[in-house]
Order: structure tokens, then sequence, then C-alpha cells
């Protein structure tokens, strides 16, 4: 079943307790904190603390904790102890892959990897035996409420003929547009910011509208 994974850059921070508590009535699967060091990409948003406010919050949904960072090595035990069920790292920004993604499960996380939308799927391979995630950026990360890479079906189907045990999240332009078109590559995870925060209808019909838009 596909699960929805709502990312709070797009919630209205000013109520962001409650806009995690509407999501999580809603049903949604997961909660997703996208970190940015204004390094990686060019953006600063969230850190540890944040992390620890959706825990409080929301005790019983799981969180991803996406590290759009350099480094992310640095800062593991820092998301772990906050509360983060799952850390997703970036491939690109780090040369100490095989150890972070160790140092993640040792600090009692499970560890996800990121793609970015040009680089090669083949960059995961060694690694696959090791992670419960993959994330196929389908757009550019930075910046939320951006336009879905159109080429982004092909490079899911081609990551779920190479990891076909695994999870396979997306992220970038998700939409009710969008959502059949990385199912049916192979997703099974859908992040979603402005689709679900920003929908006309309210947190709950834009997680409504994806489930139904996956189906």
């Amino acid at each position: 079943m596909v699960q929805v994974v709502p990312s709070i850059l797009s919630a209205d921070l000013a109520r962001l307790g409650e806009q995690v508590h509407e999501a999580q009535v809603a049903g949604a699967d997961r909660i997703q904190v996208d970190v940015m060091d204004g390094h990686f990409v060019p953006n600063i948003t969230f850190g540890p603390g944040v992390v620890e406010a959706v825990r409080r919050v929301a005790p019983g949904l799981p969180i991803e904790a996406h590290l759009m960072v350099e480094r992310p090595e640095r800062f593991i035990d820092a998301f772990a102890a906050a509360g983060a069920d799952y850390i997703l790292i970036q491939v690109e920004s780090t040369h100490s892959l095989y150890r972070t993604v160790h140092a993640i499960a040792e600090a009692g996380c499970r560890a996800g990897l990121v793609l970015n939308p040009a680089t090669p799927v083949e960059t995961l391979r060694e690694l696959v035996p090791y992670v419960c995630m993959v994330n196929v950026m389908t757009v550019e990360p930075g910046f939320g409420g951006q336009q879905f890479i159109s080429t982004s079906p092909d490079k899911i189907k081609r990551v779920r003929e190479l990891a076909p045990a695994l999870e396979i999240e997306v992220d970038g332009g998700i939409d009710a547009e969008t959502a059949p078109l990385v199912v049916a590559a192979g997703a099974s995870l859908l992040v979603a910011g402005s689709s679900v925060y920003e929908h006309p209808g309210g947190v709950a019909a834009g997680i409504r509208a994806l489930r139904d838009a996956a189906r």
C-alpha cells in the first residue's frame, strides 16, 4: 500500500504543532522534516529541536529527518536523540557514505539514501544491502513548490530494478497528477508538501486526494 508522508516544509510554521496533528488525524503515515544547512542547498530550515517538537506533538507518528546538509555524519546522533525514526542522507553530501549509513543504524534509526535528479542510479548499488529505503528526488532539493521533473518515473523504475525489496520514496512536485505516474513506476512512499498543506480543502483533503490518485 502506498504511504503518504507530509513534509512540514510547506506547513504554516506559526501553527506547526497543529498542522502536524492535522496530518496525523488525517492518516499520514509519516512526517518528513526537511533539514537544510544553506551550503548543500541554498536554503536554511530545521534542526533537531524541530524533530523533538514534532515528536512531542505526534508521539506515535514515524518521523523522517531528510538531511540536505554537508557532512551529515556530524549530525546523526543529534537527530536520533531528538526522536527521528528514519534518517535520510544525500549520496552527494559525504565521502563516507558507508560509515554514515552504519552510524545511523548504530544510533537506533533506519537509514535511507537520497538521489538528486542528476545523480546516477548506479551510485546506490554497493549500499543497497545496508539501507531500508531510497528517496528519488523529483525536483532539485532546497525549496518547496517546484515543478515535477518529467523524466523521474523512468529513474524510479531503474531504482526499483536495482533494489526490488526496498521502499522507494519520491519527493518533489507530488500531487494528484504526478502520484499515479510515480506509483506505476514503483514508488511506495509519497512525500508531499504543497499538495497537502496548501490544498484548498485542508490537510485531510490533500492527503485523501493523493491516496485516491495513487490507487
